[in-house]
């Protein structure tokens, strides 16, 4: 038996094909596999968005209380799946129904996608601009995302098992590099300093506007809390090693790329919103090496969410994919759309768009479990027809409903009129939570046929 037919077998037999999985891992191994996925480049520079546009210590809350708050829902979801032991997108399937979920599954892997490239991109970037400043070497930095994509393929074939042994390590040493970028931006200014900064109103920022970008970024991550909390031995575990591991790297990460480009103003260079390689210019090899390692280590786990989402997918037994050969097309689109640098200008309007349609996406998904279904799915979620999750066609259209009315309010409210105080992201979910129950209440309490309970329900 040649290698592929090896890795695929033991890929199979380890839980890669969208079945409910057994919890095995702990608090502490979960804390550090989320750790590790969000101390990234993308959501340090994130933090490089907010200043000018609003003050130091409005931008630092800002982003304090926007991460605790989309925290909440990512342990939520999470916590599905470590009762379930179901992926996130498998999960959609019993609000949205059997068929209807194939819309959400497919904004889910496009979106991955988009991240995959992002993050390749500035990894590309930030390596080719140091290996240029070292040798004179032409710069090219679409050859390095490619080459820093490829690597991350290869690590995520390996699936969960392979992420839950190398990211726990990326974790540490990432940390210590960011501890000497945190050392030496304070040691040159005081916090008096960046905050002292003058603020430019143009930018049409304020500390509402901050708060709505920051938990969209919780929301872009909620995507993948199933996939990774399915493995968890508990739900306590998984809740605590997940809110910890969560807030913790968002908010550093953040507040690196928050204290970065003060550093860069307070010394009177200009402003570098979402560009890496004035860190490596200012703060050299270290800072670098964070971005490399953070995009190993996050975009691993995206190619990983995307291959989840395409396999669980196909309920049907004769029609489901097998995670390897998944892994490796997916992973190779990953590669070629690395190439597209043009996509780093729409990056704040990315993330919007995750927010508009996930947004309420998760609110269905956390009414419908708690509250419609009382904790419990049963074993038809695992069908491909027919049904307690089949509804109309395959299709449950009050979910559907509830997704565009929320979608398009997240849009109104995010770009034509932000409410005062709470910005478009909480009402957006407290509308599509409470027109949900609304319109699902007569189901609720509803029970499974003995027997029927989904098996590695905990």
């Amino acid at each position: 038996m040649n290698l592929y037919r090896r890795l695929d077998a033991h890929l199979q037999k380890h839980s890669e094909t969208g079945d409910p999985v057994p919890g095995s891992l702990g608090g502490g191994r979960i804390f550090m596999i989320w750790l590790a996925a969000n101390l990234v480049v993308t959501t340090m520079l994130t933090g490089t968005l907010f200043v000018p546009g609003v003050d130091y210590s409005t931008a630092a809350l800002s982003i304090i209380a926007g991460t605790l708050l989309g925290a909440i829902v990512l342990i939520t979801v999470g916590s599905i799946g470590t009762r379930t032991g179901l992926a996130t997108m498998a999960l959609t399937r019993a609000p949205f129904g059997l068929r209807g979920s194939m819309l959400p599954v497919a904004a889910n892997i496009i979106i991955l996608m988009g991240w995959s490239w992002v993050q390749a991109m500035l990894a590309g970037i930030t390596v080719d601009h140091l290996i240029s400043a070292y040798t004179g070497a032409a710069s090219n930095p679409i050859l390095w995302s490619v080459i820093c994509q490829s690597i991350v393929v290869a690590l995520a074939i390996f699936g969960h098992q392979g992420i839950a042994k190398v990211e726990p390590w990326l974790a540490v040493l990432i940390l210590g590099l960011m501890a000497y970028v945190f050392y030496t931006a304070l040691s040159s200014f005081g916090l008096a300093d960046f905050e002292a900064l003058p603020t430019d109103q143009a930018l049409g920022l304020d500390g509402v506007a901050v708060l709505d970008i920051v938990i969209y970024t919780a929301i872009s991550w909620t995507v993948l809390s199933a996939d990774l909390n399915r493995f968890a031995r508990s739900p306590k575990a998984g809740a605590a090693g997940a809110g910890l591991g969560y807030t913790t790297s968002t908010t550093l990460a953040m507040l690196m790329g928050l204290t970065g480009i003060s550093y860069f103003l307070a010394g009177g260079e200009e402003a570098a919103e979402f560009d890496p390689t004035p860190f490596v210019d200012s703060f050299g090899t270290v800072v670098a090496l964070v971005i490399f390692l953070s995009v190993m280590a996050t975009n691993t786990m995206v190619v990983y969410g995307m291959t989840t989402s395409a396999v669980t997918s196909h309920t049907g037994r004769h029609l489901r994919l097998r995670f390897l050969p998944t892994a490796l097309t997916l992973g190779a689109i990953s590669v070629i759309g690395s190439t597209w640098m043009a996509l780093l200008d729409a990056f704040a309007d990315f993330l919007a768009l995750i927010g508009a349609f996930f947004i309420p996406v998760f609110a269905i998904m956390i009414v419908d479990y708690f509250i419609i279904r009382r904790l419990s799915y049963g074993r038809d979620i695992l069908s491909s027809h027919g049904g307690a999750y089949w509804f109309t066609n395959g299709v449950n259209w009050p979910a559907m409903v509830v997704w565009a009315i929320g979608a398009a309010a997240t849009y109104v409210w995010g770009y034509l009129w932000i409410p005062p105080a709470v910005g478009s992201a909480i009402p957006a979910f407290l509308l599509s939570a409470g027109l949900y129950l609304a319109l699902s209440w007569k189901r609720r309490g509803a029970r499974q046929e003995p027997g029927a309970a989904l098996e590695g329900s905990r």
